[in-house]
């Protein structure tokens, strides 16, 4: 048996595991094809076997990968410090899978969500709305840290289309956060996505606008903003949408309802869950008239309740996410400053992908940081207008 270590932050959640788990003493931690639910379930796992390992002969392809970018390190010169950090991949070779990967075209579904949104209509609501849908539920499912990376980091930038990125932000942290979390069946989960989706359909086209407005609301709005909720759930009858449980999630999702999950009814939690995740992205996003907060002030707002109690709902949230969710901008112990590309074992240890060194200059690409290990650890968060570089999304995306 050779034991190879692997990089925990690999393992996608929700996929079959390409090889068997091991520990560091060659116990079987989980077997080829098994299925990890969740990150508490992958801690587990960690304290059980005191570091997460591979046999290199159960491993195929992943073990060639891993001895491939060994080579492009020694190659490039790279510090005999990062190549000896380096771990095994529980995914396949980034290269191998860049070539098949598809990544979503997150403008096209900007704008297919705003067209639908500000402007719906009865006679073709239900065959533009369900392809929509299902795609946001498929990539939270098959790529859930890309999805949010790509939401978060579009709704620090959005004011034109604001409401329907924030509406698919909300409805996409609802989606994980109910099956990461809750463990809901799909059926629910689907549920809770179109609610969080439509919650705003009675003021898309206002909410667009007040995001660019400078000077306060006028009384008109204020009353518009006010009644939203009913006008949006009237607005989804007339539509055809006639699951009760949409319908009531929608009209209380505003509703100020502390306490325990359990003492409330199926509409009740996802209405909860989406204000929590609607507080969450609101305070994200820029406006004309002030500038979005850190990422770290607005998961602050999601997890403590009206009486400032821990929320259910809201630590649900922040557990799922991580207190630097993919997204993010945050500076590490290095001085570097990165962006964070996917969730880690816990909440404060994500992975980074650095943008500029120590100096506050450019890396040119971006150079992937374990932020569990001491010199990488995240010590606080940036504020995206301070981050001086600026990489399409899809680059970004590969990462993930």
């Amino acid at each position: 048996m050779n034991l190879v270590s692997l990089s925990i932050e690999s393992i996608q959640l929700g996929h079959p595991l390409p090889f068997a788990l091991r520990g560091t003493d060659g116990a079987l931690l989980a077997k080829k094809g098994y299925v990890v639910r969740s990150l508490e379930e992958l801690a587990t796992m960690v304290g059980r076997g005191r570091q997460l390992c591979v046999d290199t002969d159960e491993s195929g392809e992943s073990y060639r990968a891993y001895l491939a970018q060994l080579q492009r390190m020694l190659i490039a010169d790279t510090n005999l410090g990062q190549i000896a950090a380096m771990k095994m991949s529980a995914a396949e070779d980034p290269v191998a899978r860049e070539r098949g990967r598809v990544l979503p075209e997150w403008p096209e579904l900007q704008l297919r969500a705003t067209q639908l949104l500000r402007a719906p209509s009865p006679a073709d609501f239900a065959g533009r709305f369900q392809p929509l849908l299902e795609e946001l539920a498929r990539h939270c499912e098959n790529t859930p840290d890309a999805t949010l990376l790509a939401l978060v980091y579009l709704s620090a930038q959005e004011a034109r289309m604001y409401s329907a990125t924030h509406s698919m932000l909300v409805s996409c942290v609802c989606m994980v956060v109910a099956r990461e979390m809750f463990r809901w069946p799909d059926a629910r989960v689907h549920v809770l996505g179109s609610a969080a989706l439509t919650m705003n359909i009675g003021m898309s086209e206002l909410q667009d606008q007040l995001a660019q407005q400078s000077h306060p609301l006028t009384a008109q709005q204020i009353a518009a903003v006010e009644a939203h909720s009913a006008r949006s759930e009237a607005m989804l009858r007339q539509l055809g949408v006639s699951d009760a449980v949409w319908l009531e999630a929608v009209r209380c999702h505003h509703h100020r309802t502390p306490g325990p999950l359990a003492g409330k009814s199926e509409a009740q939690q996802m209405a909860r869950l989406i204000q929590r995740a609607d507080l969450f992205g609101a305070r994200l996003a820029p406006r004309a008239a002030r500038l979005p907060m850190p990422v770290t002030a607005a998961m602050q707002a999601s997890y403590y309740d009206e009486a400032q109690q821990v929320d259910e709902a809201g630590a649900s949230l922040v557990k799922t996410l991580g207190v630097y969710p993919p997204g993010s901008f945050v500076r590490l112990a290095s001085k570097e400053v990165g962006v964070v590309i996917r969730r880690g074992v816990t909440a404060t240890t994500p992975r980074v992908a650095v943008l500029t060194n120590r100096d506050g200059m450019p890396t040119g690409e971006p150079i992937p940081r374990d932020t569990g290990m001491p010199p990488w650890k995240v010590t606080g968060v940036v504020a995206s207008r301070d981050v001086r570089v600026s990489l399409p999304l899809d680059r970004l995306l590969a990462l993930a």
